[in-house]
């Protein structure tokens, strides 16, 4: 059972550099950016309201503050929740994400007031699927007394129970922050997550530090790859040498070890009876080379042998499959065109070799099960679906399902999915 993942932060001014990164005006490096398009905002902005900046904005103008907003007043606070990494592939895969995040708004407009949350970004183009929640901290009520003035004993004019003021510090009082950790674990152990160890020591990184540290990681270990690279190359040239000394000391060894022997005794043996036998011995030891050096030519000559031979044969095969290739090309035009066809059939959707072989004769099939969509990563209940290949103007064969494409077909089950947990679609917006 992994853990919930909730991170409050407070914001200052504008807080146009978190905009940037929550709106993917800019793309992060920890980002995929072949994943951005499956970001989404779970609120829609009101009439005019382009982004997070002009969103918190809009409502600071509206809440009917009677105090004027200091320069360093915090104007919103951040809220990033998420949970163990494990736990959120887990829920995509159980197609629940959608209903994950629906509980998450449902728990902070509950929680701080529906007109307080001005914006909600889903990323899945990180790691770990993750929400950003904007908060207001709109309150009502008088504010706290310093204990300065206390002390002064100065009477100061109470205001109305409902006076509405900003003030992050009453919602982020160390006793609500706990309460909100312990509420949203009861919120999100639907999902089979649950709360953080009380009193643990770790502690959340910024975003800032996190790329921060993510980068030096990255510098040193790029240093080390390089540092490594010199020593196997090094490496691998100190081999080469020494191939080359030991396969020029196994032919030669024996006629310089012979010829030393004989250099430092030739002084002693001179003259006696042991000359000629030595002499003999140095022949045999030359004849000896020359074998040696026979044989090596001889295995070099039957591996060149052996590496061409298995060259012809390689040429052969290549240039049958040419001729096939060739065959099919010219007699089967469309085959090739049906290939990346087949590849998504295949790989994307997981069909058996009988289903696509029969809708490659152009023939319609039945399906009954589900079906895999890439662009929204979620299954699809298909009872009774009639799949078939479909040929368009430019020649190329998609795959329709219902007589319609299959992109079409996913959307409109994704919108009905979305209007059954009544959210509205694009469609709708």
């Amino acid at each position: 059972m992994g853990f919930v993942v909730l991170h409050m932060e407070k914001a200052h001014g504008s807080d146009s550099g978190t905009t940037a990164h929550i709106e993917r005006f800019i793309i992060p490096k920890n980002a995929d950016p072949t994943r951005t398009h499956l970001n989404r905002k779970l609120i829609t902005y009101p009439d005019g309201i382009k982004d997070r900046s002009a969103a918190i904005q809009r409502r600071l103008e509206e809440a009917g503050l009677t105090r004027k907003i200091g320069n360093n007043q915090v104007r919103a606070i951040r809220i990033n929740v998420s949970g163990t990494h494990e736990d959120m592939e887990r829920i995509e895969k159980e197609g629940r994400l959608d209903e994950w995040c629906t509980d998450n708004i449902r728990y902070f407009a509950d929680l701080f007031g529906k007109e307080n949350i001005v914006a909600a970004h889903l990323h899945r183009d990180e790691e770990t699927p993750h929400i950003h929640v904007t908060l207001v901290p709109i309150v009502k009520g008088e504010r706290k007394r310093r204990k300065r003035e206390k002390q002064v004993k100065k009477r100061y004019r109470k205001k109305p129970a409902d006076t509405v003021r900003l003030c992050a510090d009453d919602i982020m009082t160390r006793l609500k922050l706990k309460s909100y950790q312990d509420s949203y674990a009861v919120a999100m152990a639907k999902y089979g997550l649950q709360r953080g160890i009380e009193g643990s020591k770790a502690r959340h990184k910024s975003t800032t530090q996190y790329y921060r540290d993510t980068q030096r990681l990255a510098d040193s270990l790029k240093a080390e790859v390089v540092d490594l690279q010199q020593q196997k190359e090094t490496a691998q040239e100190e081999l080469k040498q020494a191939k080359k000394e030991v396969q020029t000391e196994k032919l030669k060894g024996a006629a310089t070890t012979a010829a030393t022997n004989i250099a430092e005794s030739v002084g002693s043996l001179f003259g006696g009876g042991k000359m000629k036998a030595l002499e003999r011995r140095n022949e045999d030891l030359q004849d000896r080379i020359l074998k040696l050096e026979e044989e090596a030519r001889q295995r070099e000559n039957q591996q060149a042998k052996q590496i061409q031979d298995i060259k012809n044969a390689y040429e052969q095969q290549n240039s049958k499959l040419f001729e096939f290739v060739d065959f099919v090309k010219r007699y089967f035009p469309y085959v090739e065109k049906l290939m990346p066809t087949i590849k998504f059939l295949r790989d994307t959707l997981n069909f058996g070799d009988a289903v696509i072989r029969k809708l490659c004769t152009f023939k319609d099939v039945s399906i009954k099960g589900e079906l895999y969509s890439r662009e929204f990563n979620q299954h699809f209940r298909a009872d009774k679906t009639i799949c078939s290949l479909k040929e368009d103007k430019e020649g190329n064969f998609n795959l329709n399902i219902d007589g319609v494409s299959h992109v079409s077909w996913f959307r409109r089950k994704k919108d009905e999915f979305m209007q059954s947990l009544g959210v509205p679609t694009n469609r709708q917006n």
